[in-house]
């Protein structure tokens, strides 16, 4: 297979160049116990014929059967397996953020434990990263899951995650991705974002692609999703195009806000006065001065909190000595 080192620029700081290793799988669980030793089987068959350097880190997710002590069980026999066990239950987003950080791989691959992707399909993407791509996500064309609950909610919430961020992928939630090492620096997760990574890597530059890969029926467990899912998609895609947009500048969506809400206030104060001095119209009799008064209050508000928005954006970037550009590239720069 082709090498894919020499396409992988330069490692993060956190971990020397010299000790990372080519690809690394992750693999979040979730009571998975009878899925577990045809995964790690399929798996290493897989990795094994890549003649490249190889970790799987298997996070333990909290799960209340034996996925602990089946996972301990191969560990065992393979080291290249490495487990961090949750001491709760905090969903997928949550492990596949501590499988990022603990990753010593060049390429990070995250698949699904319950056999629902194919380990196959792995070479694949290896070979997608290595023309050049910093991204690829999987897409499920021939979807093997219940219509109603899983197919219909999924095509919606995918439909509506590309026209609202502009990255045009069919499968957002198709855990079978692939990425380059530098593309997840830095990156934190909350909620259920982990769907929106290539949305996330896109809008820093990064390529980003497709490709369709196997799906197969549940074999083992019952699947943590349903309809639900559309309207978590949704809060979260609120808070994705948020930060995309106005994490520097708050002040834009809570001062227009602001000054929409001063304007409606003077304008309602204008027409309850005009009432009353041209048609004779009590003030009590027309519900406008109490909007007056209101849309006042939530104008005033609304500025104030822009202005600690602002504040706290301020904080943020400075205490992390981040800041609000993102540099692909420099030609005789020094370091």
């Amino acid at each position: 297979m082709t090498s894919i080192a020499p396409r992988l620029g330069r490692a993060p700081a956190t971990v020397a160049a010299s000790s990372l290793c080519d690809v690394s799988i992750l693999v979040p669980i979730y009571n998975e116990q009878g899925n577990i030793p045809i995964l790690a089987e399929r798996l290493f068959a897989v990795l094994d014929r890549l003649n490249l350097s190889f970790e799987i880190i298997a996070v333990n997710d909290g799960s209340s059967d034996n996925s602990l002590a089946e996972l301990k069980e191969v560990a065992a026999r393979r080291k290249e397996l490495k487990i961090i066990s949750f001491s709760r239950n905090s969903g997928q987003t949550a492990a596949l953020m501590a499988g990022f950080d603990y990753c010593t791989g060049k390429v990070a691959i995250s698949i699904d434990a319950d056999l629902q992707n194919d380990p196959d399909d792995i070479p694949n993407l290896l070979a997608k990263i290595a023309e050049g791509y910093d991204v690829v996500a999987g897409w499920r064309v021939d979807r093997k899951d219940d219509a109603v609950r899983r197919n219909f909610p999924s095509h919606v919430a995918n439909k509506l995650i590309s026209t609202v961020t502009g990255v045009h992928l069919h499968d957002f939630g198709c855990t079978l991705k692939a990425y380059r090492r530098e593309v997840m620096t830095g990156v934190r997760l909350y909620g259920e974002m982990h769907r929106f990574v290539p949305v996330y890597a896109s809008w820093q530059g990064a390529k980003v692609t497709e490709i369709p890969v196997r799906h197969h029926p549940r074999r083992f467990g019952k699947s943590n999703y349903g309809l639900e899912r559309v309207a978590k998609v949704v809060l979260d895609l609120m808070v994705v195009k948020f930060l995309d947009r106005h994490l520097v500048k708050p002040i834009y969506v809570f001062g227009g806000f602001g000054l929409l809400s001063l304007f409606v206030s003077m304008i309602s104060g204008v027409y309850a006065l005009y009432l009353k001095l041209v048609d004779g119209v009590s003030l009590i009799q027309t519900p406008l001065p109490l909007a007056t008064a209101m849309f006042f209050l939530v104008g005033i508000l609304s500025l104030l909190l822009g202005l600690v928005a602002e504040m706290l954006a301020r904080t943020y970037f400075e205490s992390q000595d981040r800041r609000a550009y993102s540099v692909r590239d420099t030609v005789n720069c020094d370091d």
